[in-house]
This record gives structure tokens, sequence and C-alpha cells, in this order.
């Protein structure tokens, strides 16, 4: 009998070590610096490539729950840093809708535009707000990733969702020079692209 293998994504060990759940970040910049540290020590010790994301309660600023690129070191295309940071908040808040009427509203905050993969997982996961640094042409032109087929009026289309008690509050730009040296240390340390 064939047995096929589980699939298990986790956060590297030393987000395990260094990260503290329930740790308040109050401002938006806040919030965006520690996804980009995040994204920067993912490169720096190796463990995956050049994005972070967070998911944070948007009213507190507690942090719900940590992600960052595991897509090699998984073999998974899917481990992208958004994606991470909602299984792993799902986990935590024990539920697959991050926008259910039992929990406050929260929000993503990711280093990077997300890419039509992590966009179409956006729309499902139930998060109230998303807050972006860097754009997916930004992504494309400096670290050469392929970010899909990203439709032009990405952020309308979560800010028009409907029912909506499921549109999606979308701010972007924020701190993407920052965001953007990550991507060209990763270039430079000649990183994978995918």
């Amino acid at each position: 009998m064939v047995s096929f293998p589980d699939v298990s994504i986790t956060v590297p060990e030393w987000v395990q070590r260094e990260v503290r759940p329930g740790e308040r970040y109050v401002m938006p910049e806040d919030r965006m610096r520690f996804v980009i540290s995040l994204a920067a020590r993912n490169i720096e010790r190796e463990t995956g490539g050049p994005f972070g994301a967070a998911v944070f309660e948007r009213d507190t600023g507690a942090l719900v729950a940590p992600g960052v690129n595991r897509v090699e070191l998984s073999l998974c295309s899917a481990a992208h840093a958004e994606s991470v940071a909602l299984m792993v908040s799902q986990r935590v808040l024990k539920t697959h809708d991050l926008g259910a009427p039992h929990l406050p509203k929260l929000e993503l905050v990711t280093s990077s535009q997300p890419c039509i993969q992590c966009y179409g997982n956006l729309w499902w996961s139930g998060i109230s707000r998303l807050v972006t640094g860097t754009s997916v042409a930004q992504t494309t032109a400096i670290g050469g990733f392929d970010e899909g087929p990203v439709p032009s009026n990405w952020a309308q289309l979560l800010r028009d969702r409907q029912p909506a008690e499921r549109s999606m509050e979308v701010v972007e730009g924020v701190l993407a020079d920052e965001a953007c040296k990550v991507l060209e240390l990763y270039a430079r340390k000649g990183g994978a692209r995918y």
C-alpha cells in the first residue's frame, strides 16, 4: 500500500524563540517594521525567502501570529509568508474564519503586496484590513519574483467585496522603501527566484 506523507508547514525555530504572541504594536508603521524584520531575519538565518507577514488584532495591535516565506525549505509552493501567517492564526484562534463574529477585527500586515495565490487566500480568510509594503511591480523588478496575474484593481475588489461585512480595508505602500531594502539584500545574496 502506498502511503502519502503528511503536509506540515512550520515557522522557523528562531521565530518560536524570539517572537512573543500577544505583543502589541500600536502604530501601523510598528507592525510593518516588525514584518520587515521577520523578512530580513529569514534571509540572514537562511530559513526562507525575503517576505514577512503577521496577523494582528486590528484595534489593539496585539500580535496573533507571524509568518515568513517557507517555500523552499518546506518543499511547498503555498508556503508564502501571508499564507503561513493566516494558517498559524487559524490554528491559534481555532477557526478557519478569521472574520468570525466572536473574534476581534483582524488585519494582515505583509512586507509585500500579495501575489495572485495570496490574494486568493486573503479573499476567504475573513480578515478586515490588509496593510502592504512593496508593490507587485517593486517585488518583480527588485527580486525577480513571478507574482502572477494580480488584477490591476485588486485592492478595490477587496474593498468592494460582498456581503459588506466581508469587505476589506486596504492600506498600500507602508514603509515600502524599507521593505524594498530586504528584497535588494536577497537579490545581492543570490536568493532563488520563484
